[in-house]
């Protein structure tokens, strides 16, 4: 091609080929991240239903199962989380899903081989780092890979890997746990998602930025400190972070301690508790997340508040069926109305990793997403699980074994009735404030 007004020749324009443009690749590369999300939850959530026999085991505390569970890996977590999701916002996101899953699968499998205390929280904190590459990049290839009208849905069915994975996590760890030991249980959940690494790497592709909208993404990578500065600058960002982080408070809170709260105020064994949790916290949990991101797409087309709306309103509807689970003295009442809470607790997810995306630009959202799950890790996962138990040890010399009965009773339905409250101010600045998004 030759430009006649001083005859240099210029290369021609390659159009971009979307290797998205077909519903049946879209859905492939949606249900393999959502594998890679439960698989995320499973090697998570897999030490909640072992925690018992660990602490016979190893003679640990409840402020240090907390802590195992929680503060040490949500902050290996978070600090890992940010500079994976600004490399994933300039490079490609796929190969660091597909490291990031291998990484923190043969973590969880040495955590088998774990003889004391710090070889076991040095095993945790190696699974944190490798799933804190997950999310954020998934994130933002489901966003660039479905359009904004079908991104809540989407990314609320890749949520709902959070669910599936406490499911299997719960079945097949109760089960495992019941007849080979903590230890076998840890090897045989980790060793598959190595080869699950595989084959991300060789059967998903990398999405193009922004071909589902008609937008361009800038080559120039936008600094941390203008994602920082602007999403603190929205108003409905900072509510609903601090929701979201309150809600995850109340969620990791429950889901960590739920089985131990079981075995120890109903007598429970491992394998009858694993699969009633697998259904009432996985099962259900699935379907609640993944219908509150229909709910929101569908509703939202009227008013965007409803992406706030809908959270808020579940959230506050588990309160009373959480003090019932928790106060009941029949087993079988509290093992029902815990079907309520896993419903309900995650719904916000879908919702609002699609209004976090909504409101920044497009190489912005792995960022964004990071910036989002600091808040629910640092607040949710790091402090939930350890308040519980530090509570319950607090608690232990007065109420004995029901201590942690009535640290959940007290910390829970309290956190949530105040996310509930903030879910609701967010929706107040939503419209505006997304009016305000950069290209």
């Amino acid at each position: 091609m030759t430009d006649h007004t001083d005859g240099k020749t210029t290369p021609p324009v390659i159009p971009q080929v979307n290797p998205y443009a077909s519903p049946r690749t879209r859905n492939y590369a949606l249900v393999v991240l959502t594998i890679v999300y439960t698989f995320n939850f499973i090697d998570r959530q897999l030490l909640s239903i072992l925690q018992e026999s660990i602490k016979v085991d190893l003679s640990l505390s409840d402020s240090q199962l907390g802590l195992l569970t929680g503060f040490a890996f949500a902050m290996f977590y978070v600090t890992a989380g940010i500079p994976i999701a600004r490399f994933a916002d300039r490079s490609n996101r796929r190969n660091i899903v597909a490291v990031s899953v291998g990484l923190w699968s043969a973590m969880t499998a040495l955590s088998g081989f774990a003889q004391n205390y710090a070889q076991l929280l040095a095993a945790r904190v190696g699974v944190g780092i490798g799933e804190a590459g997950g999310s954020p990049p998934s994130h933002s290839i489901v966003s660039d890979i479905f359009p904004p009208e079908k991104r809540a849905t989407a990314l609320s069915f890749y949520s709902t890997g959070v669910n599936l994975g406490i499911l299997f996590g719960f079945l097949f760890g109760g089960w495992l746990n019941e007849f080979f030991g903590w230890r076998i249980a840890f090897m045989v959940v980790g060793i598959p998602g190595i080869l699950l690494a595989i084959l991300v790497r060789t059967t998903v592709r990398e999405p193009i930025r922004g071909l589902m909208e008609n937008r361009t993404a800038s080559e120039t990578q936008v600094p941390f400190k203008e994602v920082i500065s602007l999403l603190w600058k929205r108003k409905t960002f900072r509510h609903m972070a601090f929701a979201c982080g309150l809600n995850a408070f109340a969620g990791y809170g429950t889901v960590n301690w739920l089985a131990s709260f079981f075995i120890r105020s109903h007598g429970m064994s491992t394998g009858e508790l694993g699969t009633w949790l697998a259904l009432s916290t996985g099962l259900f949990g699935a379907i609640g997340i993944l219908l509150g991101g229909i709910l929101g797409d569908k509703l939202g087309k009227r008013d965007k508040r409803w992406y706030q709306w809908i959270p808020g309103l579940a959230t506050i509807t588990v309160v009373p069926f959480l003090l019932i689970v928790l106060l009941t003295g029949n087993t079988y009442v509290a093992l029902v109305c815990a079907f309520i809470p896993g419903l309900l607790q995650n719904v916000y997810l879908g919702n609002s990793i699609a209004t976090t995306h909504n409101l920044v630009g497009l190489r912005w959202r792995s960022t964004a997403s990071a910036i989002l799950f600091l808040a629910i890790n640092i607040i949710g996962l790091g402090i939930g699980p350890f308040a519980v138990g530090f509570l319950s040890d607090m608690l232990e010399p007065s109420m004995g074994i029901d201590s942690l009965r009535y640290s959940m009773a007290i910390l829970l339905p309290t956190v949530m009735v105040w996310s509930s409250i903030h879910f609701y101010l967010a929706s107040r600045t939503l419209r505006e404030d997304l009016k305000l998004a950069p290209e």
